[in-house]
């Protein structure tokens, strides 16, 4: 080849290479920045407006696209959510199950507001597959969750990770989702999936990330909260609810975990088991925050990017409502706002829910009144959902529905004998109710610390209890007593049936019960009974088709008016005792009168 020849093919060849380098997906800086934002547990929070309680709130996303809007101007920003944005607000309530023709306000929302990727939450499969199916194929973007798995194809039954390219940067976002599901919600609505371990699964996925993609960086994307010893779990539970932390130190490849479901704000670091620093970072709830992450890429000496990453949490409260976001949505709203508003019986007095801490109440009595027309139980069984909500005299409209009843469980009617019946009030009470030895003891089971001082908690402020209130189920259908004197697993004694019937231990009994404590939540069934998951499966006769709040409203709208009395089946003894301790705690619990 002569030298003209020669010289012309290297020209050639330096202008196709600087052709194919310009149009590549590489980077071509020394230093680049980006920002995460999340938003996690928003729980309907879309309107900067409390639905149930006909006010402004104080967090929403309407406030968050104001806050992201702003970042944008400057800044290179990827949006994620991280779960649980289906259930809370009448909001999304609405578009799960009354206007279920329109696109869901969900996607129109999260694909107005440009978001880049999302992890599905544990509220969000209690929604339903008519709800998450459709939105799987109306977002604009990936919803993850790796350990989601399709028992059909053994594959994820969502995307597991998505590649977010940012200016020739290879971003991976790896979701999980917290494998407790089955423990909570009824198989009908996860048919056909199955729920890995969070760490297996990461130890699967995250080596064939960095083999296969060759990421810049790797973010987690966990609807799992940050303590794994919640419920009395450890390091090496199988399945833990809140396993994000172990994933962070046990599997090598993340810089950076966003994590949720524990409501709690979180900016910490952690060490994994190969040295290197993960940050983990966490939002709270109802969209009054959002976490975000800095990451600052500095090319070395060795032409490998450096990443520095700083965490925080900033406040929504901080930001209005962006006016743009209210208008694209006014029409969305105002029905929503018409649906709540709409009356559907008179209450002839003041019911309030906290009293069902302390003792029998009108509020549990109005939930039992309800379970037995739905279910034509012999017994029926019920906690408190709300702690201090309050439904007023007068005109009751659907939004105190949400308020009378917080979450979307259905019915389900099972077989108990009446030994296990006794058991699960006795698993229901042991860590309600303290055993008093005298009159000036406490009535409730308070947390304590090492030093066996009550434990308050800045958060709400008010002291704290061992077990959580939702898990204080009383009976009705039979008549009983509580002996506060005695140990835990002896104060129980059921005296007949309510209409005066025996009651027998060896007879088998029709008990109504909602759908998160027939599937073995709170322990009721699988620690206080001792039955196990099929065992309980097959216990159950039947299960309503709508939730329980659904059947609330059809029965206040019935009976037009109620007048809330007490069933006055159970009593507490020594009474005198009891009367004294309780109001001692009522006051120690900040209740609201």
């Amino acid at each position: 080849m002569n030298n003209s020849k020669h010289h012309y093919f290297l020209l050639i060849s330096v202008i196709f290479f600087t052709f194919l380098y310009s149009c590549s997906d590489s980077p071509k800086t020394d230093s680049y920045s980006l920002i995460l934002v999340e938003t996690s547990d928003v729980h309907g929070a879309i309107f900067d407006y409390d639905f149930v309680n006909d006010r402004n709130s104080s967090g929403s996303l309407s406030k968050v696209h104001s806050y992201v809007k702003e970042l944008r101007g400057n800044n290179n920003v990827i949006l994620m959510d991280n779960g649980d944005i289906l259930q809370g607000q009448p909001v999304v309530y609405y578009y799960n199950f009354e206007n279920t023709s329109d696109k869901h306000i969900c996607s129109e929302v999260m694909n107005y507001m440009e978001y880049d990727v999302a992890t599905i939450g544990n509220h969000d499969i209690e929604a339903g597959p008519l709800v998450y199916d459709k939105l799987v194929k109306d977002f604009n973007f990936p919803w993850l969750a790796a350990n989601a798995i399709d028992t059909n194809t053994g594959e994820p039954y969502f995307e597991p990770y998505t590649i977010i390219n940012k200016d020739g940067f290879k971003i991976a976002v790896f979701g999980l989702i917290t494998p407790g599901i089955p423990k909570w919600l009824p198989e009908k609505l996860w048919s056909g999936m199955e729920f890995e371990d969070m760490i297996v699964t990461a130890k699967k996925w995250i080596p064939l990330i960095l083999e296969t993609e060759e990421p810049n960086l790797i973010v987690g994307l966990f609807h799992a909260g940050y303590d794994y010893k919640y419920g009395n779990n450890d390091k090496n539970t199988y399945k833990n609810e809140n396993a994000s932390v172990l994933v962070a130190e046990q599997v090598p490849g993340f810089d950076v975990i966003f994590i949720g479901h524990d409501h709690r704000t979180w900016n910490n670091t952690v060490k994994n088991i190969n040295g290197d620093d993960v940050l983990i970072l966490g939002p709270g709830a109802h969209g009054q925050q959002v976490a975000t992450a800095t990451v600052e890429f500095n090319l070395d000496s060795e032409g490998k990017y450096e990443k520095n990453i700083k965490g925080n949490v900033v406040e929504m409260s901080d930001y209005k409502a962006d006016s743009l976001f209210n208008l694209e949505f006014e029409k969305e709203f105002k029905e929503v706002k018409d649906f709540v508003s709409k009356q559907v019986g008179v209450f002839e007095k003041d019911v309030y829910a906290h009293k069902a801490l302390y003792g029998p109440s009108e509020f549990l009595d109005l939930i039992h009144e309800v379970q037995f027309i739905r279910s034509n139980a012999d017994i029926s069984f019920a906690a408190p959902l709300s702690f201090n909500a309050v439904i007023e005299k007068g005109p009751v409209y659907v939004r105190d529905m949400f308020k009378l009843y917080r979450y979307e469980n259905f019915l389900y009617t099972i077989n108990l004998t009446g030994s296990e019946i006794d058991k699960y009030l006795e698993y229901s009470f042991a860590y309600w109710f303290n055993t008093m030895n005298n009159e000036n003891d406490h009535l409730l089971y308070f947390k304590r610390d090492n030093n066996r001082e009550m434990i308050f908690s800045e958060r709400y402020q008010s002291y704290q209890l061992e077990k959580s209130f939702y898990n204080f189920d009383v009976a009705s259908g039979i008549n009983y007593t509580i002996d506060i004197t005695r140990p835990i697993n002896e104060k129980v004694t059921i005296s007949t049936l309510s209409d005066g019937r025996e009651f027998f231990v060896d007879s088998t009994y029709t008990v109504a019960v909602n759908s998160y404590r027939a599937n073995g939540g709170g322990g009721h069934f699988t620690v206080g009974v001792g039955l196990d998951k099929d065992e309980l499966s097959g216990r159950i006769i039947n299960s309503t088709n709508k939730d329980i709040r659904y059947f609330l409203m059809r029965y206040i709208e019935d009976k037009e008016t109620i007048d809330p009395k007490l069933k006055n089946e159970w009593a507490i003894i020594p009474k005198d005792w009891w009367e004294k301790a309780k109001n001692k705690d009522e006051k120690l619990l900040n209740s609201k009168n």
